[in-house]
Parts: C-alpha cells; structure tokens; sequence
C-alpha cells in the first residue's frame, strides 16, 4: 500500500473512532433533517401514491460490467488494509477521497470507488442499512421535480431497471428508527464515479453495488465521515 493510502487509512481510523464514540447520539433527528433534500425520498406529498411503480422491478436485470479502462485505477474495486476498531461487516464512506469501505476481516477492508453528494447536498453520520432492494424505483424530490424536465416526467415514480439512476441495487440508510433519505446505490452514468455531481447520495458501479449487497444484512452499521467539501 502507497505512503498516501497509510496517511488516509490513519486518516480515517481518527475520524471513524471519533465518529464511533458518538454512537448515535442525536443522529437520527439530524439525519432526517438534513436529508429531507436529497433525492430518494418517497415522503413527498407531489406525487399521487396510487400510480407509484413497485419498489423493486420484476424483473432481474443482468448487470453489464464496465470496462475497467473507463474507471481510474484508484477507484477500482479492491482489497486493502484497514486500522480501525471496527468490526467486520462495518460500512465507511469516505466522500472527500471518494472510497466507501467494508470491512472484512480485522486489518482489512474492501474498498470501492464512489461518486458523493455535491456541494451542499452532503450528509454524514452514523446509520444502519434498513432496506435492501434489487433494482429500486426512483422518486425524485420536488426540489428536482422543479428544475430537471427529465425528474418532471417521473414525477409519480420511475419503476426500477437499467435506465433507472439508482441503479441496480441500493441500501437505504435509517438511524434511530427514521429513514434518512440516504442511500448507497448503484448509477447507470459510470462517469460520476470518483466526481461530486449527486443530489446527495452514494453512487457505485452497478457490479460494485451488487457485490457489496450481497455481503451486507439489514442492520449493518454504516458511518457516513463528514465531508471538508472538496
């Protein structure tokens, strides 16, 4: 491992201990609060619930890999090392270095590249995955509703599939109970990944996202690091 990946590895093992000693302590409010913008959420009241698609798609979609050469090495899916008291099965994400981490074994994490919220659309804090779906619809904010033609056309719901922006897969993030409005998911634009260009939420491969759904359970502990805005 590179001297710059010791320097984030340590860099993170500050930040998540502290974030760890916190242990949910008024997340949940804050959380919901926060993330009341980003788009995801289905609490709006636009939209006529009685024409919202399923939560997942019928229909399992096969995931078609990127070619690597369209991905910079750095945020290609891999294993490395990881210092933390975490413990394994933990979720970190890192927005300003665009990494989420898993960890999978003491010392070691696997560590996949992202695309993150953009300036002003960031959330962090400690949660649990509280939903897993396979190939999820998509609701966009009214915020969005207002300013995007293409979120106006789906303004009842978008039913889950490839040209779906959440991808093939997403978590949806809950602290205390309350659903905050974030998720980890997948994209069908493989450019944002590694770029601060969402409305807030995490944005992975579609191959990554599916790895690492299969890996995590309802209730994983998953600590979003605050981010500098860089």
């Amino acid at each position: 491992m590179s001297k710059r990946d010791d320097r984030m590895t340590a860099a993170i093992t500050r930040r998540s201990l502290l974030l760890s000693g916190l242990a949910f302590l008024g997340s949940g409010l804050a959380a919901g609060a926060k993330a009341n913008a980003l788009y995801g959420g289905e609490d709006q009241e636009y939209f006529n619930p009685d024409l919202l698609p399923p939560a997942e798609s019928e229909i399992d979609y096969p995931i078609e890999p990127v070619n690597p050469r369209r991905i910079r090495k750095k945020f290609r899916r891999t294993v490395v090392e990881f210092n933390g008291s975490a413990q394994p099965g933990t979720i970190f994400v890192d927005p300003d270095n665009r990494y989420l981490y898993h960890v999978i074994a003491p010392g070691q994490a696997t560590r996949y590249g992202v695309g993150v919220g953009r300036q002003g659309f960031e959330w962090s804090g400690d949660a649990i995955v509280g939903i897993k779906r396979r190939w999820p619809r998509w609701v966009p904010p009214r915020t969005m509703v207002d300013r995007d033609a293409n979120a106006l056309r789906w303004v009842n719901g978008q039913p889950g599939g490839p040209d779906n922006p959440l991808g093939a897969r997403a978590l949806y993030l809950y602290a205390n109970g309350v659903d905050t409005l974030y998720r980890i998911h997948g994209t069908n634009d493989p450019s944002s990944i590694g770029k601060a260009m969402s409305s807030g939420c995490i944005r992975m491969l579609n191959e990554d996202v599916a790895h690492l759904f299969d890996l995590v359970e309802i209730g994983t502990p998953v600590i979003v690091l605050p981010s500098r805005g860089v």
